[in-house]
């Protein structure tokens, strides 16, 4: 038998230009403002994942290399996605 979560009500403040552009694409999507925000949040962490997955990727094949011009792009992509460009 299949179980559903119940939903947790949660109160959030956003920006006036962000909740503007939230009501405009619930009105495009034709559903709920929640509904959008919902979406955008499970994007938002997905990809968040997502990022730490190929972080995590790329410091193995730091780890595994033994090429040295390798290494250096690998370190440089790392410290990249670490400390932006």
């Amino acid at each position: 038998m299949a179980t559903t979560e119940k939903p947790i009500r949660q109160s959030v403040s956003l920006p006036p230009r962000v909740a503007r552009r939230v009501r405009s694409l619930a009105r495009a999507r034709k559903t709920s403002a929640s509904r959008v925000l919902v979406d955008l949040i499970e994007s938002g962490l997905e990809t968040k994942d997502g990022e730490k997955q190929r972080f995590l990727d790329l410091a193995e094949r730091l780890a595994q290399s033994k090429d040295l011009a390798e290494q250096a792009k690998l370190k440089e992509e790392l410290a990249r996605m670490t400390f932006g460009e």
